[in-house]
């Protein structure tokens, strides 16, 4: 296979959701693993609704994904490609103009459905003379332009959904070009994946319909066509379809929440497929495991319950060094020991300011049975201490009362802590010290 050139073809109206975030992964990892080439392709042909800001945010969003595009361009400063592909179709014959009002066409789909008809256009303007065009134009009636379609049985092999076909002559003919001369999505797309040699066409299975009117625009054009490859879609947990207008699970929602990307990317790649979901850490090892072959075709269901769960095992292995510069910004840069003896308790890494608090203080004290606590400080090693004091100070603690279990090891905790929960204190009780230690004891916040 020659290396693949591949696009992500968003429209800047609104902060993409992790529905989106499953096309640019496929697409980017895919790229990736072959050496190939990652398109960021604006489709921001609706200049009243598509925003800077936006634009900016899903640049963002990829940078943070870890999958940043090789190449970037916009549709709206692409326009003169689709004037001319758009002029060349109409000496065809293959985009012909149309005069009817939309009120007129749900009237002609309602009669055609009342007869027991497809509601498919009738082509009618194509039986209309000069003199009537002029007419209706003269009226001040401006044409759309429609595609006509060949009524043949268009197929393609699917890398998801292996052998597909669609009867073209049960759909209309697709417009192609509003009557203000602003295009829809249909015609631009396929010129840019001609213009940009786009190899394969990685997307969502809602696309599958427009896969057939496409075919038939890159060989009207005179173009290859590219390999397909529609994959299931994403759901919310309880079953609802994503929507960027509804602000479901953004990617800025989730960068904010504190996830990883490496969690939000294992779940979104990995969900829906014949591969466990499972954190991964390296993107590369994730490239490796796509399979498209292997993609279910029914709706995934992405689960912010279990990207939080994914989340946390990929915090419980991740190494110091990985997260050592963001231990700073977080005030808890108190070194490897104390990453390693936190992090099995963390779910989001920001989670580790209170532990470093923990350590550093100041802690209030919590004890009850003041003379337990008063007998086990009797015991209490000299330093320096090692993750070996913890145990050998609790066995001497029980030799001296006689506690031991839950009953011993409990009030020591929230003495030490002022938590009932936490690390192993093994690990933290060499990170909190002796002198600290010996203050909380006493009942001291330190």
């Amino acid at each position: 296979m020659s290396k693949p050139i591949v696009r992500f073809a968003p429209s800047p109206t609104g902060h993409i959701h992790i529905g989106n975030t499953r096309v640019a992964l496929l697409n980017a990892l895919f790229a990736r693993r072959e050496g190939g080439t990652f398109i960021l392709r604006f489709d921001d042909t609706d200049l009243a609704r598509s925003k800077q800001e936006y634009a900016d945010s899903i640049e963002t969003d990829l940078k943070w994904l870890g999958i940043p595009p090789d190449v970037t361009v916009r549709q709206s400063e692409r326009f003169t490609l689709y004037d001319a592909a758009a002029e060349r179709l109409k000496a065809m014959g293959r985009l012909y103009a149309c005069y009817e009002t939309p009120e007129e066409l749900d009237f002609r789909r309602k009669r055609q459905l009342a007869r027991g008809l497809p509601p498919i256009y009738d082509r009618a303007a194509l039986k209309l003379t000069d003199e009537e065009r002029a007419k209706l134009e003269a009226e001040g009636r401006k044409p759309h332009w429609r595609f006509r379609l060949d009524p043949t049985n268009v197929a393609w092999k699917d890398l998801v959904r292996g052998d597909c076909h669609v009867d073209c002559s049960s759909l209309s003919d697709p417009v192609l070009v509003r009557e203000d001369g602003t295009y829809l999505y249909t015609l631009p797309s396929v010129v840019d994946d001609i213009e940009l040699k786009i190899t394969h066409v990685i997307r969502g299975e809602d696309h599958v319909t427009n896969t057939a009117v496409q075919i038939q625009i890159f060989e009207a054009l005179g173009a290859s066509i590219p390999t397909f490859a529609h994959h299931s879609l994403l759901i919310t947990a309880s079953g609802e379809g994503l929507s960027k207008r509804l602000g479901h699970l953004s990617v800025k929602g989730l960068r904010d929440a504190g996830l990883e990307p490496q969690a939000v990317a294992s779940l979104a790649v990995l969900v829906g497929s014949a591969e466990a979901v499972r954190p991964i850490a390296d993107l590369n090892d994730l490239a490796k495991l796509i399979d498209f072959s292997h993609i279910s075709r029914a709706p995934a269901k992405f689960d912010e319950s279990e990207l939080e769960h994914l989340n946390a095992r990929l915090i419980h292995e991740m190494p110091y060094e990985t997260v050592r510069e963001r231990l700073v910004a977080l005030d808890a840069a108190l070194g490897e020991a104390f990453w390693n003896a936190v992090r099995g308790n963390l779910t989001k890494v920001q989670d580790v300011a209170e532990w470093a608090k923990v350590v550093s203080g100041p802690v209030a004290p919590v004890i009850d049975d003041r003379s337990f606590i008063d007998a086990a400080t009797e015991v209490l090693p000299e330093g320096p201490w090692d993750t070996t004091t913890w145990k050998a100070w609790t066995e001497a603690v029980k030799t001296k009362t006689g506690v031991k279990g839950k009953a011993l090891f409990m009030p020591l905790r929230l003495a030490l802590t002022g938590l009932d929960h936490g690390p192993e204190l093994g690990n933290l009780l060499p990170l909190i010290g002796p002198e600290r230690a010996k203050a909380r004891l006493a009942g001291q916040a330190a």
